[in-house]
Order: structure tokens, then sequence, then C-alpha cells
């Protein structure tokens, strides 16, 4: 008989390291996009883990999305949180520009100013885009939304955001 099987905790423990080794860079850097604090980005981080750790089954440990879906739940129920970081910023003009140089051109409060066009689930499909880095299957389901509406949302948003830049005719890679 191995030691594991003496001890019912091992296995939980071992799954929880495995989750929060394969997921804590992810949704450190998802928080890290709304809250500029970062004493407060590891207490949200702290809770979002503390929430896996107390509804952790080892038989289906939770993955990335269910994280971001914590987290997200974390950030709402905050107040008072500071809105975008300028690296935030940064990844969507590079993301709609398909420009990996910080923004010249074209600066950060343009950024914004554009930003604020879009309607908020627009945005939130944006920052999962360009700031997540997440593939359009991985937001519809963090969103629960067909693949086919993202797709359409996220088009939209790339196109107003072009629009409201002054980029029209620009692509990215990921067009």
């Amino acid at each position: 008989m191995n030691g594991r099987s003496l001890d019912p905790n091992a296995l939980r423990n071992e799954v929880f390291t495995r989750v929060f080794d394969d997921n804590w860079a992810s949704v450190r850097h998802h928080i890290e996009c709304v809250v500029d604090d970062d004493a407060e980005v590891t207490e949200i981080v702290s809770e979002v883990f503390l929430l896996a750790w107390s509804r952790l089954k080892p038989s289906r440990p939770m993955g990335r999305i269910w994280l971001l879906r914590a987290a997200e739940r974390r950030l709402r129920a905050r107040s008072g949180r500071r809105l975008t970081l300028h690296t935030a910023l940064d990844a969507v003009h590079a993301g709609v520009t398909g420009d990996s140089a910080p923004p010249g051109r074209v600066g950060r409060a343009e950024v914004v100013r554009a930003l604020g066009v879009l309607s908020g689930k627009e945005r939130r499909i944006i920052m999962l885009t360009y700031w997540d880095g997440l593939a359009v299957g991985e937001i519809a389901e963090l969103s629960r939304a067909s693949e086919f509406r993202v797709r359409k949302t996220l088009r939209r948003a790339q196109d107003r955001l072009r629009t409201e830049l002054g980029l029209e005719g620009v692509t990215s890679d990921d067009d």
C-alpha cells in the first residue's frame, strides 16, 4: 500500500498544487488588468485560490476558465477599483493595430477614449482577447456565449476601435 492512500488529503493537496501552479500567473495577469495596487492584486488572487481550495474536487479540478470567472466575481464585488493599467492599454493597442511596439502615433489617451465608445460586452471581449490572450472558444466558455456570437462581437469591437483610432484598413495578425 502506498503512503498516499493513508492520507486522504495527499491527493487533494497534489491536485490543488497542480491547479495553482498551472493557473496562478493567468489569474494574476487577469486581475492586474483592472487593479493597479500590487497588494490588492495579491489579495484578490489569494481569495480566488482560497475559493478554489474550498471547492476543489480532486476528481474534477477546476481549470483556467473557472478561476477567471471567480476572479471576475471578486473584482465585481470590490468597489473603488482603478480601471485600466497602461500595460493593458498597450496590449489593446498592439492587438488592434498589429504593432507590438508601445503606442506611437496613437497614444494611451486615444485608446482609453476609443474603448469608451464600445459597449461593456465589447470592451470585455477586447480585454480578454488582447490582455488575457484568450482564444474565441475560451471567451465563449467564460462568458457562456456561442463562439459565433463572441467572434462577431470581437470583429465589431475591433472595427469600431480602428475607426475611433483612425486606423481603418489596418489589420492585426488576429484578424
